[in-house]
């Protein structure tokens, strides 16, 4: 007999199910990694960012956002990225996310994470932080060998 259709449910759903489980501070201590915490090989998410900050010029109504989070519960952090990344969040490293977005879908994303939050007992912490070109032509990286100069302001080469 087949296995029935898994049913779909939205990020908000699932926080309720894990309140709903009784799920409290110093519950879990999962220490395991999991396959979709994974990151795209570094050359993928370096052409991801390229591509947001090398593309047309922004409109005044668009900007560039960090989402840095520190969440302990591995559930949680689990629907919290997938949420991210289905929003159009491109995932820098395991705990940062990289937007590039108008200020109302922005604001969406910063809702819905503030009631997250909200929803179980937590001492977690996420980090909305706005950056512009400016900022993030003046970022360092120590390291992995990634020069983020080339990232914001790649050399111009000619071909003769």
């Amino acid at each position: 007999m087949p296995k029935p259709p898994k049913k779909e449910f939205d990020l908000r759903e699932r926080i309720d199910k894990i309140k709903n489980s009784g799920l409290s501070k110093g519950k879990e201590k999962e220490k395991e990694t999991d396959p979709n915490d994974m990151l795209l090989p570094l050359s993928n998410r370096i052409e991801k960012i390229l591509g947001i900050f090398q593309g047309k010029p922004l409109k005044s109504t668009t900007m560039n956002y960090l989402i840095l989070y520190d969440i302990e519960n591995n559930k949680v952090r689990r629907l919290i990225a997938k949420y991210l990344e289905k929003n159009g969040c491109i995932r820098v490293q395991k705990s940062v996310f990289l937007v590039h977005s108008d200020y109302k879908k922005f604001e969406s994303i910063r809702k819905t994470l503030a009631e997250i939050n909200e929803v179980y007992d937590n001492e977690d912490s996420i980090i909305l932080v706005p950056l512009n070109i400016s900022d993030a032509r003046s970022m360092k990286l120590i390291g992995k060998n990634v020069n983020i100069n080339q990232i914001i302001d790649p050399p111009n080469t000619v071909f003769l």
